[in-house]
């Protein structure tokens, strides 16, 4: 079992929505793009593993080496699997206890914060997790992202930018780097790295749906309707991939089309507002049909 609760590349529909941006406006039509990608780090835990039988064994080992410390981070990990965050705290901060130079623990417990919305601790545990170790990857794309979310751009993308060159093979550095090339209309650079996360993850939808939003501000529509169907094929749950796919169609005059994929991107997610300024747009068109 992994217990590094922060070392998985993908994330699902569970993982809440915390950022968007306008990117492109073309005839007057502002494109926005929401992406929902992994902006917290899911787990390479599987759902089993945080099963209460698999905690109960994890408490029974740890019983038998009640010294050893990756028994509690292991069980530290399926609680956080299972939402047991207190639990969770408990177990690192017994890791780190007992191992003071644990930088997974550090990484881990991190992880835990800010599924628990303390962004200052977990800024703190990251940054000590590197402090010990400062080639781990982990621990540089969670705070890059702590860094992004913040709006502290620079530090996100010289965080990023560092686990990329010690060759990380996680697609997470990869698409939020790309965000942050995204946000600076550097579009080629952007459709680089969302090209290298989604090689690396090609079954999640989230960078295809970035750099699809990339293609449609270069004016590359194929290639973005591509992406964003791709996207949607890959997860018919994702909102933002109908949106983003309303929105070609809309600047390509099917505004029929357009206001069904808004529809369907307002009824996966009832405050999406980019979605429900589309469908207030493209609503005439529909009613006349």
């Amino acid at each position: 079992m992994d217990s590094n609760l922060d070392a998985s590349a993908s994330a699902g529909r569970d993982v809440p929505r915390a950022f968007g941006f306008a990117l492109v406006a073309l005839a007057g039509l502002a494109l926005a793009g929401c992406q929902s990608g992994p902006t917290l780090d899911m787990s390479h835990v599987e759902v089993a593993q945080g099963s209460q039988e698999n905690i109960a064994s994890l408490s029974a080992v740890i019983a038998r080496s009640p010294n050893d410390p990756e028994g509690y981070n292991m069980r530290g990990s399926a609680y956080g699997r299972a939402g047991r965050y207190e639990d969770a705290l408990a177990d690192f901060n017994g890791v780190i206890q007992l191992n003071p130079s644990s930088y997974q623990a550090y990484a881990n417990r991190a992880l835990i914060y800010r599924y628990m919305n303390d962004n200052p601790r977990a800024l703190a545990d990251y940054t000590r997790a590197l402090q010990i170790n400062p080639n781990y990857d982990v621990a540089l794309i969670g705070r890059g992202e702590l860094y992004r979310l913040a709006g502290r751009t620079t530090e996100a993308f010289n965080d990023f930018q560092a686990a990329i060159q010690l060759d990380t093979t996680d697609p997470r550095a990869y698409y939020r780097r790309g965000l942050l090339y995204q946000q600076r209309s550097q579009h080629d650079y952007a459709i680089e790295d969302f090209a290298k996360s989604i090689s690396l993850a090609p079954r999640e939808p989230y960078a295809y749906n970035a750099r699809g939003i990339s293609y449609l501000a270069q004016g590359d529509d194929e290639n973005a309707a591509s992406d964003f169907n791709t996207a949607i094929k890959l997860d018919k749950t994702n909102a933002e991939g109908w949106a983003n796919q309303a929105l070609l169609l809309e600047k390509q005059g099917d505004l029929k089309r357009a206001y069904r994929s808004y529809a369907e991107a307002v009824r996966l997610d009832p405050n999406y507002k980019v979605a429900q300024e589309g469908m207030n747009r493209t609503r005439g068109a529909a009613v006349k049909s």
